[in-house]
Parts: C-alpha cells; structure tokens; sequence
C-alpha cells in the first residue's frame, strides 16, 4: 500500500516488523499513533489512537482505493459535499474512495479512536480469490455500491457493524494476521449482503462557514470560561442564526453547547484540583465561572460523580 505520510515531519516510524508498522503522529495539539497490519496483498488494516485536534498527511491517493473507516469513540470530520463537512461518531461506518481527501484531518473532540480497512483495488482484487476460494465478494461491485460519487458514504452504527469490529479490537497476539483476515473477509460479505433503502437517510452536514463559525465559539467559550454568555449574545457576535448555530455546534462536537461548556469547565477544575494544590474550590470555582462554590461542586459531581473536595482528597 501506498504511504499514508510521505516525508511528513509530523510522523516518526517507531517499529516495522512481521507485516506491522508502527507510527507516531504529533503536533501543537497533541499526539497519536497508527498501528498497520499487511493483511492481504493490497489490503491493509490500521488501529488509529488519535490525542490531537487535528492531523495534516502527505498522502495523496495514485491509484483505485476503497476504505473503510470504523469510529469506536471520538468524533471525525470528513468533506460529505462540496464546501461542506459531515462527522462521523462512535459507531459509524464511513465508506468511500479517498477522491476528497485532502490531507487534513480534523477531531473536533481531540481524540479519536477506530479501525481502518484501506485496499488497494487493483491488487486486492487480484489477491482476494487466492486467498479465499469462490468468494463472492466482487469488490468493484461494492465499491460501487457505497462509493458511487466522490464522496463518503457512513453507516449509521448498528449491531452487526458494532459485532465485527467489536472483536476486532480484542484480538490475541498470536492469532492476530489470521483472525484479520477472517474479520474482513466477514465485514466485505456483511457490506455485500446490506440492502440499502431507496432513499438514504444522510447524516447532517454543514457548510464551511457556519463549520468554521461554531468553532470559533467553542475556541471563544473556552478562552472565556470564567464569564457566561447568552446564546442568543454568541449568534449574534459571530453571525450566525441561533438554530443553525445549534444545530451544527450538535453536529461538530456531539452535544449542545451547555453540555460542552459544563464538561470543559469541570475537567478545567479537574486538573487545578490536581495540580494547583495551594488554590481554593473557591478560587477554582470562579475561574471556571461560577460565583457560588455549593452550584460549583453540585456541577462537579454531577460530572465527574464526586465532590471537589473529594476528588482533590483522592489525589496524592
């Protein structure tokens, strides 16, 4: 398979052998590392451990490619129209032939974990009947099927998808290459028999601006978290309708914007409790935007399931 990194600084080969390559990832954001099993020839499959908001490659596809993406937790941005962006959540299967990749990838929640199936057409269709006699299993025909435009096509998470990839991600050492390629060979003849209705039910996507709008709210709310913002105030400062910025800020980051806000702030007060030792719940408590410890803690527990004196007490 081609190289997904090319001669990209943010990428070091950390370990290569037996037909598993190991690389490390890192930026100002954070780090990650991609595990990549050969499975079949032109078949590759890949552990990602993303720790980052975002992550730029070298690679552009040369060649006939169909991949196959399984979130197992986080969140992914990916181009699902022109000038506009969809995300795929845990659970999700995204589909598509890398026409729209463009070299960034964006995590919207800073991490993100899945699976990746990559096949290199030409060669894993001429490999896949020696490995498996009278495989059914036509893959220009299913590349087809789900990858008919340039754009991804994602499964909305369903039990058959969550059985195949569960045990995926729990497979003995010993056993790895041949159970690999048992669980593909599954996941093609399930991608296969799927029927898919006459009428898609499509993810929400988004344009770039309003994209680029609730991001700059959500950068904004963190800088700010020591003061409170009505909603109603944040559409109008960055020009954006309340429902449209609702919707999309739902969209991008998987929860409302109270929600989010709520959750920043007490895993802010999280690491003070830990880490600032001579600072109050009180001073902790305002910095994160609450002028009354007792609405403070109650918020703490309900996140976090303990008290910040608690929490602060476990920690030595």
């Amino acid at each position: 398979m081609p190289s997904y990194f090319g001669d990209c600084d943010q990428v070091h080969l950390l370990a290569q052998s037996g037909g598993c390559t190991v690389y490390q990832l890192h930026n100002e954001t954070g780090e990650g590392t991609i595990t990549m099993y050969d499975v079949f020839p032109g078949v590759t499959l890949a552990y990602n451990d993303f720790h980052m908001r975002y992550f730029d490659s070298e690679f552009v596809p040369d060649r006939a490619m169909l991949c196959i993406d399984h979130c197992r937790e986080g969140r992914l941005e990916y181009t699902a129209r022109n000038d506009a962006y969809g995300y795929v959540e845990a659970g999700d299967l995204k589909l598509d032939r890398r026409l729209t990749h463009n070299g960034h990838f964006e995590m919207p929640l800073s991490h993100y974990h899945g699976a990746m199936v990559s096949m290199d057409m030409v060669r894993a269709c001429a490999a896949l009947p020696g490995e498996f006699r009278d495989f059914p299993v036509d893959l220009l025909r299913l590349q087809g099927k789900y990858c008919a435009d340039r754009y991804p096509h994602v499964l909305r998470s369903q039990p058959a998808i969550e059985h195949i990839f569960a045990e995926l991600y729990t497979v003995p050492e010993a056993i790895k290459l041949p159970y690999f390629k048992i669980k593909i060979l599954e996941l093609l003849l399930f991608l296969d028999a799927l029927e898919l209705p006459d009428t898609l039910e499509e993810k929400p996507y988004f344009y770039k601006t309003q994209v680029e709008k609730v991001k700059a709210i959500q950068a904004f709310l963190a800088e700010n978290m020591d003061k409170s913002y009505p909603q109603q105030e944040l559409a109008r400062r960055f020009g954006i309708p309340m429902t449209a910025m609702k919707q999309c800020f739902r969209s991008v980051f998987g929860t409302s914007i109270g929600t989010w806000l709520t959750r920043y702030r007490m895993n802010q007060a999280a690491v003070w409790l830990r880490q600032e030792r001579g600072m109050s719940i009180a001073e902790i408590a305002g910095r994160v935007g609450y002028d009354s410890p007792s609405k403070f803690a109650a918020a703490f527990r309900r996140t976090m399931g303990t008290t910040p004196l608690d929490y602060r007490r476990a920690i030595r």
